[in-house]
């Protein structure tokens, strides 16, 4: 038999245990440490599967590093902190929000950077993105949340939730059941193939559908759950609890949930594909309960504001006069290129609608009584229109 793969894993896997849930798969298929996505390949850019907003343009991760800024400022400056990011990607984020940073010098001076990051390929070349621009800076990387000292906090997520593992349950006439994975008889023992199915008794998938939905939605409606994402957003509200700091969460996602759809796909070289086929060689996502997060985190004691959209949100921060000011500076080919890279980030019709921001923080964090920057009210969960 030829090398394994991932998929011949998994077979095995599900030959011996049987039908995986759908979080089990999209666990390995990214994150297994030899053959999931993310532990071997750089998938950002134009010669990758997807672009993410940092690599649009450098505005994005300035604005974010504004924003940290203008929050330590305005929580008193309280000395040496830690400044984290989740799936910092090629550290492109990053790089640009130090950049911008420095007109506060005493922010990176008081700063320790800390990397969420799980994959070696990925810690590389953040070590080689960051070199320039750390000045000096401490940098530590972590598999785990959990493993960032404690201490005063500024954490940014940008696109991070929407990788993590999620359940799919679906409603049918004798009740709610979880969609599991399993081999497809078409497949072949070097060739695996893979099928959705639904467990053979309801007794899980009633548990994990929002009592909100259990009764209105309609047969053949799917619910997704994410207990990780759940789990994360508890532990960064029990840091912000314990102490001062603010968290930053950017994702595509709808703002007010539960909601009913499935939004689970697959993305391999900027085109969609099949969910379940060539497990480890295609991005997984699923859009981000933005709801669920902003719970999960108040119940550990912290504060939610927003969600915003991103096009609003950018706005309010100065993204438009930030392009005016580059391209004062720029031949008209690359003025172009940035007001190009404006459309994308902002219209209504590309990013600027579909993701969206929340923001979470010490219990009154600003002593001057306001919302962080772009935020203009407290979470205030409202009844699911029933859509993502």
């Amino acid at each position: 038999m030829s090398e394994d793969t991932l998929a011949r894993l998994l077979a095995r896997r599900i030959l011996l245990d049987g039908p995986l849930p759908v979080s089990a798969f999209m666990a390995e298929a990214l994150g297994h440490p030899r053959l999931g996505y993310y532990s071997r390949q750089d998938p950002f850019g134009a010669a990758g599967d997807f672009t993410t907003a940092p690599e649009i343009s450098q505005m994005f991760g300035e604005l974010v590093g504004l924003w940290c800024v203008d929050s330590w400022v305005r929580m008193g400056g309280p000395g040496p902190f830690h400044l984290v990011e989740l799936g910092p990607g090629r550290g492109t984020l990053m790089r640009d929000a130090l950049r911008a940073a420095a007109v506060v010098p005493q922010f990176q001076a008081n700063a320790t950077l800390h990397l969420v990051e799980t994959s070696p390929t990925l810690r590389a070349r953040q070590r080689e993105t960051l070199e320039a621009q750390r000045n000096g800076m401490v940098i530590h990387w972590h598999d785990r949340l959990e493993d960032v000292p404690d201490g005063p906090t500024l954490l940014v997520a940008n696109e991070f939730f929407d990788a993590l593992p999620i359940r799919q349950v679906e409603k049918t006439a004798h009740g709610w059941f979880e969609r599991l994975v399993d081999l497809d008889p078409a497949g072949t023992e070097d060739a695996p193939r893979f099928r959705f199915v639904l467990e053979a008794f309801g007794s899980s998938g009633t548990r994990l559908v929002p009592e909100a939905l259990r009764v209105r939605a309609a047969i053949g409606s799917v619910v997704e759950v994410s207990p990780v994402s759940c789990a994360v957003a508890r532990l960064i509200g029990a840091r912000l609890a314990a102490a001062p700091g603010a968290a930053l969460v950017i994702d595509y996602g709808y703002g007010h949930g539960p909601a009913v759809g499935d939004t689970l796909q697959a993305l391999r070289r900027h085109a969609f594909a099949q969910v379940l086929d060539d497990p480890g060689e295609a991005d997984i996502t699923a859009h981000v309960d933005f709801a669920a997060l902003a719970a999960a985190a108040r119940s550990a004691g912290a504060e939610a504001f927003g969600t915003v959209e991103q096009g609003d949100w950018l706005t309010a921060l100065g993204i438009r006069q930030r392009t005016a000011a580059l391209s004062t500076k720029a031949n008209a080919a690359q003025a172009a290129d940035i007001r190009s890279a404006l459309a994308r980030l902002v219209d209504p019709d590309q990013m600027g609608r579909l993701f969206k921001l929340l923001a979470l923080t010490s219990p009154g964090a600003f002593p001057d009584g306001g919302a962080p920057a772009g935020f203009h009210r407290l979470w205030t969960p409202t009844e699911s229109d029933g859509s993502p």
